[in-house]
């Protein structure tokens, strides 16, 4: 354990864009404070695992990834001051000290903006434990956002009310609480002033935020990005994830007269079975789900459509399956996120009657994927020929090589002078399973 202040910081972060965006957070409270980030591959004197406990066996990676990290720093002569941070720490309170010893530091998602105070103490020889939720607090508590890359996340609603029975979000994330307008709209100047050149606007149920905007009037997240959109050097706006319930007219209408929201929407379903649906407590039907994607895309003609699925859900039968797969079939996704059911403790589901065994779980899974590849790879197809912009992102592995994303979410790489951060023309020549290999036209306009 540390016996001074640590000087150096790690932020592994697991699991969803909002705790990619609680990490770089946590990172710039660190920095604050005068610490910096341990150089790639470099030993750091803390090491915060910043975790999700959305998938079956996340609680068992928490320990695997301590124990690993004691071992290496056993080795090495110096083993690092131990924070686990996010839902799991939410979820397992001072448990996780109690199984491992080597942690000093347990703090949930709501309370992180105390890290810096919690890391002091530990390193004072103490330990500390806090999974409060006090969310409002936490976002009056952070720094201003520091330098930034060509796209950046920032999060506008937190937590969940709708209780589906397989989630454990709302009791790790708590209730949903929309941040005010004024200060998301502060923070996004604030990234673009920092180099972005897009934003995605993070929620658990994204599409619930609602506020007063600066003249007292009630807006959601549509009202929102239009506010965002006057932000000139802002080129780029997305948001996920969203809950079909919440997908109002405005936001739909959005998509077809806001030109800075991509052509892109991630609406799970999770079902297409309807009983298996009211199980979920997902609170709409799947020819109401299909009916929104309908409006969103008259609204706006190409959209990319992306979803989740659950499979295996207790008591789904082969013919509920078959369900899911017709509505793959009729929304035609451009990607999507597949999953097996997973029993996680203390929701309703992990309970209940017709729990499905593994390999059956394993096989529909399988032909869920290729459904979903096929649809992904049709449509990437179709895009060759078109022309669009790419925001890039970073360098490729070859020489001249770039790689960005275009307007529907895809990634795109292709050789030529650019830079990280420019908005670049590309024609779309070829397309795989997972990217698009382009061809460059000419910088875009700033």
């Amino acid at each position: 354990m540390t016996a001074t202040p640590p000087r150096t910081f790690h932020v592994k972060s697991f699991g969803c864009q909002m705790n990619v965006y609680d990490g770089e957070r946590m990172a710039e409270l660190l920095t604050a404070e005068g610490m910096r980030a341990a150089d790639e591959g470099s030993a750091a004197d803390l090491v915060v695992l910043n975790t999700c406990h959305i998938r079956e066996k996340a609680t068992e990676k928490v320990y695997s990834d301590i124990g690993r990290i004691v071992k290496d720093g056993r080795e090495a002569g110096a083993v690092p001051l131990i924070a686990v941070a996010g839902c799991v720490a939410q979820a397992e309170g001072e448990e996780i000290m109690a199984r491992a010893p080597s942690v000093r530091v347990v703090v949930g998602p709501q309370a992180y903006h105390h890290l810096p105070a919690m890391v002091a103490q530990a390193a004072a020889g103490g330990r500390a434990t806090e999974t409060d939720m006090p969310a409002e607090a936490k976002f009056a508590a952070l720094p201003k956002r520091r330098k930034v890359g060509a796209s950046a996340f920032l999060t506008v609603q937190e937590g969940c009310d709708k209780f589906c029975t397989y989630c454990v979000v709302p009791y790790t994330r708590g209730a949903e609480l929309s941040r005010p307008w004024a200060d998301l709209v502060s923070e996004a100047r604030a990234l673009v002033e920092g180099g972005a050149r897009e934003i995605t606007l993070l929620g658990q149920n994204v599409n619930a935020w609602s506020g007063e905007d600066d003249k007292g009037r009630k807006v959601g997240l549509a009202g929102l990005a239009e506010e965002l959109a006057k932000i000139d050097e802002l080129a780029r706006i997305r948001y996920t994830t969203s809950h079909p319930m919440d997908m109002d007219d405005a936001l739909i209408e959005a998509h077809g007269l806001n030109p800075k929201l991509m052509p892109f929407l991630h609406l799970p379903v999770q079902s297409g079975s309807d009983r298996v649906l009211k199980a979920m407590n997902r609170s709409h039907t799947a020819a109401g789900y299909l009916r929104i994607l309908e409006r969103v895309r008259a609204a706006r003609p190409d959209i990319a459509l992306s979803g989740d699925f659950i499979v295996g859900f207790p008591g789904e039968t082969e013919a509920e399956f078959g369900e899911t797969l017709q509505i793959i079939a009729e929304a035609r996704y451009a990607q999507a996120f597949s999953f097996k059911f997973s029993a996680r403790p203390g929701t309703p589901a992990a309970t209940m009657d017709g729990q499905i065994a593994s390999e059956v779980m394993d096989d529909r899974l399988q032909r869920l994927i290729a459904a979903l590849q096929r649809d992904s790879l049709a449509f990437n197809k179709a895009s060759v020929g078109t022309r669009c912009e790419v925001l890039v992102e970073r360098k490729g592995r070859q020489v001249g090589q770039w790689l960005g994303k275009s307007p529907w979410l895809q990634s795109v790489h292709f050789t030529g002078d650019a830079a990280l951060g420019d908005l670049v023309e590309v024609d779309l020549v070829e397309a795989g399973p997972n990217s698009m290999g382009g061809r460059l036209v000419a910088r875009a306009a700033a």
